[in-house]
């Protein structure tokens, strides 16, 4: 009866410990993260704000108006006339900018747009990272959980039918004794259990930046691992598609380039147009047209010519190192879980069962004689230890699987 509990801890968790408590999905808690996180919010409004110098970038120079009133004579003999000699002259100018600056500074800001979103998408995957490891470890503590109280009950019922042996002769009062003392590591273990249950339900509360009461929060999800695992290969070219770490730092020298020729462009002279319209007696109205082109003889914009030429060569180099980043994070991710899978596979195919058949097989022979207290009690820790066992090894592959799944930036094990 109490082998066949097991499938509640070793398969999918879908109800809650506490009657009529509301349990979150993997994808709910991720969903109420990704809407309520502030570390997020805040980096959305920084891709808003990117966006907004891409405005700024492809603004045209305003152009210029002036207003002139001169020749003003205060000072007349005769009939008192101020204004006979004024001279009026209205003029509006306009810089031209050549070589496609405009274009070109747009092109930069949407560089730098593009990789603020690459950077988000790479806080967003770090966060969420934190987030599911926080997720698995209130699923592997309600599944210790499980296990302790199982184990409890079971010692329980063994115990009471020990009691009724000693009323009826069949034990010694110091064997009894024994057995009631040993109950206090099954219970203790149960409140440790329930101890690191409320943590990492607080640790998981803490990272959604939500304040309910612990008691009324709950999760649920499979809490098992995957005997199969994508291979090497395709988990590197995965990441080299996806991990948007990497995806920034290409992006970096493409606007390191364009930024490049935008520095070439500012380099080149752009002329300003003016026209004017004034009137000088005798003359009553005239017209006239200029145009100026600064001489670019000292100020050829060199430095930053060369300075944009030397970015280029460092993003280059730090692309290098994140590519190599990629590699070093995957294979050491799904080294670490192969690992923990051949751990968990002899545990799964016969430790399990083998601790469940021989506790049952010990404690059916202590109840008729056949076997000694130590036996008893022996069969009982191994039980609970290899259950134990395996659900940190559980723990450790979900945490290798979520480590990948990081490398990767996606998730390819759920």
């Amino acid at each position: 009866m109490f082998v066949a509990m097991r499938p509640l801890v070793l398969g999918i968790l879908t109800a809650s410990l506490l009657l009529g408590q509301p349990s979150y999905t993997w994808d709910q808690i991720r969903d109420r993260f990704r809407a309520s996180n502030p570390n997020l919010q805040a980096g959305r409004i920084g891709i808003d704000e990117a966006k907004t110098q891409e405005i700024t970038a492809f603004l045209r120079p305003n152009p210029e108006l002036t207003t002139t009133l001169d020749q003003f004579n205060p000072f007349t003999s005769g009939p008192y006339r101020p204004l006979s000699n004024v001279f009026p002259l209205v003029s509006g100018s306009y810089l031209h900018e050549r070589q496609h600056k405009r274009e070109l500074r747009l092109a930069s800001a949407k560089g730098a747009t593009a990789i603020a979103e690459s950077q988000f998408a790479d806080q967003e995957r770090n966060l969420l990272f934190s987030l599911r490891d926080a997720f698995n470890a209130t699923l592997q503590a309600k599944a210790i959980l499980a296990v302790t109280k199982e184990s409890l009950a079971y010692y329980d019922k063994l115990l009471a039918l020990s009691a009724e042996r000693y009323r009826a002769g069949d034990i010694a009062q110091v064997d009894l004794d024994r057995l009631q003392l040993q109950r206090v590591q099954f219970e203790s273990d149960a409140l440790t259990a329930e101890v690191n249950l409320r943590t990492a339900k607080i640790n998981l509360l803490n990272l959604l930046a939500d304040r309910p009461p612990v008691d009324q929060f709950d999760v649920a999800g499979p809490f098992d691992f995957t005997p199969a695992v994508a291979p090497l290969d395709e988990c590197r070219n995965a990441a080299l598609e996806g991990r948007p770490d990497l995806k920034a730092a290409l992006q970096s020298v493409d606007k390191a380039r364009t930024d490049n020729k935008l520095a070439i462009a500012n380099g080149s002279t752009d002329p300003t147009f003016s026209m004017d319209f004034g009137r000088n007696p005798p003359i009553p109205a005239y017209t006239g047209v200029s145009m100026s082109i600064p001489l670019r003889i000292f100020d050829r914009n060199q430095g930053e010519k060369l300075r944009s030429e030397l970015e280029i060569r460092r993003n280059l180099h730090l692309k290098t190192a994140a590519e190599a980043q990629v590699y070093r994070d995957v294979d050491s991710a799904w080294t670490t879980l192969n690992s923990a899978l051949r751990l968990l596979e002899p545990y799964k195919s016969s430790y399990l069962a083998t601790a469940a058949r021989v506790r049952e097989t010990v404690s059916f022979a202590y109840q008729r004689g056949g076997a000694s207290l130590l036996d008893f009690l022996g069969a009982q820790n191994d039980y609970r230890s290899i259950q134990i066992n395996y659900l940190n090894l559980v723990g450790s592959w979900l945490s290798a699987a979520n480590q990948l799944n990081l490398a990767v930036g996606r998730e390819v094990i759920r």
